[in-house]
């Protein structure tokens, strides 16, 4: 990969080295490599519950399905979160059937016991009928870590994984300046798919498909290599930030008129676009100067971002399935989990969160408009049956099931890839180390 690497700049102070591990196609494909994943990678992860939002009086609760597992968690009297398996103790039946509710007591449909918000059990049918006297009091939930960050609520299965914050680092450092807290999602969309998990995580640890799947985004994006850093992390994550409100470095977009996207950008800041002919590339200091100046009026509060974080997309991968991507005025959350039984499928979510602006009472989700308030837009569905997961995620979710195809034949005998692409191979490296113990054979 030398000489790739002289090309895509890997930032110097997060960079880790690569080994060569063959990508293997029974990582995608097999139900042996997927129980070696229950077994030794999602329980040494924190996993993304939910949001705050859905928690904000005791007794609220969250239901996370996560293959075969199911999770709750649940607003405590002090204002705390706890996370329950969500399994009676008594013969195993799943206490809660939504995605959200709200209850005095969780109570299990199949012979009543009841539950407290904090596990406890509080009521059983015929309590003395039970060998060791009564339960109540005495017996409790199953309970798992649970922590906050920003507006979202995360738990984990394994005491010895590091604590959420520690976990979570840099991105407590790196996005605390657009003051996440009470953002709001108002997109919550998923579907089912027919591939696995880790093809949408490869498709997000590169920017090599740009140009092929979203050749729309080039007009106001620069995906070109000499612009954009990509940085690697110990821990497993990774990132790339990206240059907005600028066009791809990959064609002359400078010379001429200002191209679309890059144009309604700029009217969106009072810049008139026909002043900026032949230089297209100053537009974005003139959006910097102009939310710098006009922000506030204008609803936002920018007073904690850097230029950079103003106008640049910031495209944070948390090892191994969850993605943060960042602009001043989006959130986004995408992230696929395995199937309950079968390696071939997986589960699509798409979150977009926003920050909150007393003066815009509608914004505009990846899936057209929508009111700003929490989970104005709220759906299931299975990919392809033609509700749309937004536009970009379309794009990327199109090449899943022809790619779960053709891992399966025997022509496929592991991934080529680029320098650009070395993220993706520090990611099948670092599952490789988690999941089976040890490195597969570089490829020859």
């Amino acid at each position: 990969m030398t000489a790739q690497d002289k090309i895509s700049r890997y930032s110097p102070e997060f960079d880790v080295a690569v080994r060569g591990d063959t990508i293997t196609a029974d990582r995608y494909i097999t139900r042996e490599w997927m129980e070696l994943e229950n077994k030794h990678l999602w329980p040494k992860v924190w996993h993304l519950g939910g949001v705050l939002a859905d928690l904000e009086e005791e007794g609220d609760f969250i239901r996370h399905n996560f293959g075969k597992e199911s999770v709750v968690m649940v607003k405590q009297a002090d204002g705390s979160v706890k996370a329950f398996y969500n399994t009676c103790p008594h013969r195993g039946n799943r206490l809660v059937l939504g995605d959200v509710g709200s209850a005095p007591r969780l109570t299990c449909g199949y012979h009543g016991w009841q539950f407290d918000p904090d596990g406890t059990l509080v009521h059983v049918q015929d309590p003395d009928d039970f060998a060791g006297g009564n339960p109540c009091g005495k017996v409790t939930l199953s309970e798992l870590r649970c922590d906050t960050w920003g507006p979202f609520v995360f738990w984990c299965m394994d005491d010895d994984v590091a604590p959420l914050h520690e976990w979570l680092w840099p991105y407590t450092e790196r996005l605390a300046g657009y003051k996440l807290d009470n953002w709001v999602r108002v997109l919550n969309v998923s579907a089912d798919c027919d591939f696995n998990w880790k093809i949408i995580r490869d498709n997000f640890n590169e920017s090599y498909h740009l140009p092929t799947i979203h050749p729309e985004l080039a007009t106001f994006i620069n995906d070109g290599l000499p612009t954009t850093v990509f940085e690697m992390y110990e821990n497993g994550h990774n990132a790339m930030w990206m240059i907005g409100h600028q066009a791809t470095s990959r064609k002359d977009y400078v010379s001429g008129d200002v191209p679309p996207g890059l144009y309604e950008a700029a009217e969106a800041w009072g810049i008139d676009p026909k002043e900026y002919r032949g230089r297209t590339a100053d537009i974005r200091e003139a959006v910097i100067k102009a939310k710098r100046e006009r922000g506030a009026d204008a609803g936002y509060d920018y007073s904690s971002m850097t230029d950079q974080q103003l106008v640049d997309y910031f495209h944070c991968t948390l090892f191994p399935n969850l993605t943060i991507t960042m602009s001043p005025e989006q959130c986004q959350i995408l992230r696929t989990e395995p199937h309950p039984t079968d390696p071939e499928k997986c589960v699509f979510q798409h979150w977009c969160l926003y920050p909150p602006n007393a003066k815009m009472a509608e914004v505009v989700t990846p899936v057209g408009p929508a009111p700003l308030r929490h989970d104005a837009i709220a759906r299931h569905s299975v990919y392809g049956d033609g509700v749309s997961l937004g536009f970009v995620a379309d794009q990327d979710l199109s090449i899943g099931t022809t790619q779960q195809q053709g891992l399966n034949s025997r022509g496929f005998k592991g991934c080529l890839l680029p320098g650009q692409e070395k993220r993706v191979q520090r990611f099948h490296e670092k599952l490789n180390d988690m999941v089976l113990g040890h490195p597969t054979k570089a490829r020859e």
